[in-house]
């Protein structure tokens, strides 16, 4: 088999969305797991609007949303009586997507599906031993072989095989000592849009519906004789947090204990060797901002390694993914950790203001409001970042997310912006403006089949914009030599 051109180990969400953005940009690519064959547990839950917008542009939303359950409010109980009720996934001027519990596996199906599609298919049973790297290639070891490949894309997780080969260091602390997942079958007094948290003390429990009847999530600290035996531990939770005494876990599908972490790794880059998802951060599961982030490392890190990999940008184009990126980890490290504390009330103050403000706020719509728009992850820009811009006029700027447009096409024909956008660019023209000279620069720095020309009338006040194949604008203005010219500084430079 011929060397390809990047190696992805890890085929998780992060490391198949990763595999899935490089090779609709025509880079070759092998996706390598030391697993036996693909994971059937639920594991991550959440996949908020942001999440969903990243399948859809890869091709892979496919009938997840039909499938999913869909989450009208979460319910929160103190001392046994119910205090809040946050509504989320109700739309918004920002958020048009409603939240979706899925489950991983369900989403990893869909990407391995649509990868194969692309002539792919992760290879099982291959884990990697080591890698090492000089100034041209990367030499990874695996059991019985040794590949070599332009890049290495480390998506392997927290124990992260690629970051250790590299030496890339991961600090943090623990958050939790324990903590109980499981997915149950059980019959609860909960309505089935709902996520319903149980407060008492230093003490919490949540549970979640997931697709398919009487299926439910259950997360709470681990309580003595969790590895024993899950079923008499689960039902006590329930009767002492919840108050539900009669029995109604029927059965336990999936369990797992673990320790919550707050880590972060010291780079996303030592050479040819990159990180994202797990393998470069982990936080706590509160607030299912995990599974997201990872998807948007890999749609970001993606078109960036595609164009460094295919001669059209300089190696200054990856520093970008961490300077992107990284920041958006570490405020999601801050938040779900800060939302942890809040939520477990370790000392009687933090009960207290829990109890008596925090929870209560909850039921304010305009908290609501906030909150949900924050853990859509639709607020995210890149606008201070080195490939950010200055104002120009009223309006977005580069690095802001750009919406789901309503556009037209050369021939009339209707569609959506984020239709055309995977793994390509795209130019949206005014309605009376002339794209041949803007199609003529755009294709000459990213290639003529990389991007795809639109009208938007009455979008961006006039002006013609790029779109990156992440959603999110490159360049903005009215003439197509500043565009040449604003290529020319991204492409080279790694900035505007």
């Amino acid at each position: 088999m011929n060397s390809p051109t990047v190696v992805v180990v890890g085929a998780g969400p992060t490391g198949l969305a990763t595999a899935v953005g490089l090779r609709l940009a025509g880079v070759s690519v092998r996706l390598l797991d030391k697993a036996p064959g693909p994971a059937a547990t639920s594991r991550a839950l959440g996949l908020q609007p942001r999440g969903a917008e990243v399948l859809d542009r890869l091709g892979a939303l496919a009938d997840l949303p039909e499938r999913s359950v869909r989450i009208g409010q979460v319910l929160t109980h103190v001392d046994g009586k119910p205090l809040a009720r946050l509504r989320v996934g109700q739309p918004t001027k920002l958020v048009t997507r409603p939240g979706l519990l899925i489950s991983q596996a369900d989403v990893e199906a869909r990407l391995r599906a649509r990868l194969a599609t692309l002539g792919v298919d992760v290879e099982w049973g291959s884990e990697l031993l080591g890698a090492g790297q000089d100034g041209e290639r990367v030499r990874l070891r695996l059991a019985d072989r040794e590949i070599h490949s332009d890049w290495l894309v480390g998506c392997d997780g927290a124990h992260s095989r690629v970051r250790k080969a590299a030496g890339i260091a991961f600090p943090g602390v623990p958050v939790v000592e324990r903590f109980l997942l499981a997915d149950v079958t059980a019959k609860l007094p909960v309505p089935r849009d709902t996520v319903a948290v149980w407060l008492r003390g230093d003490r919490m429990l949540g549970a979640f519906p997931l697709p398919g009847e009487d299926l439910w999530r259950l997360m709470a600290p681990a309580p003595a004789g969790t590895d024993d035996d899950p079923l008499p531990v689960l039902c006590d939770l329930l009767a002492q947090e919840a108050g539900i005494t009669s029995p109604v876990v029927r059965e336990a599908h999936w369990t797992s204990t673990f320790r919550i972490h707050r880590r972060l790794a010291s780079t996303y880059r030592k050479g040819r060797i990159l990180l994202a998802g797990d393998a470069a951060h982990i936080h706590s599961p509160f607030g299912g901002q995990g599974m997201n982030t990872g998807l948007g490392d890999a749609e970001n890190l993606a078109w960036k390694l595609a164009l460094v990999a295919t001669g059209r940008a300089g190696e200054g184009m990856l520093d970008t993914y961490e300077a992107e990126r990284r920041p958006v980890a570490a405020e999601v490290l801050k938040s779900t950790s800060a939302m942890t504390g809040m939520l477990l009330g370790r000392t009687r103050w933090a009960r207290t203001l829990r109890d008596h403000v925090f929870v209560p706020l909850l039921g304010r719509p305009l908290v609501q409001r906030l909150l949900w728009e924050k853990s859509s992850q639709l607020t995210l820009t890149y606008r201070t970042g080195p490939l950010g811009g200055a104002p120009y006029g009223r309006g977005p700027r580069p690095g802001d997310r750009v919406p789901d447009l309503a556009c037209t096409r050369a021939d009339g024909t209707s569609t959506r912006l984020y239709g055309e956008l995977p793994a390509r660019w795209v130019l949206l023209i005014p309605g009376g403006g002339m794209a041949g000279e803007w199609e003529a620069v755009a294709g000459r720095h990213l290639g003529a089949g990389s991007v795809a020309t639109l009208r938007a009338p009455g979008a961006h006040r006039g002006d013609s914009v790029l779109v990156r194949p992440d959603g999110h604008l490159t360049w903005r203005g009215a003439s197509s030599a500043d565009l040449d010219q604003a290529l020319t500084r991204i492409l080279v430079n790694g900035r505007q």
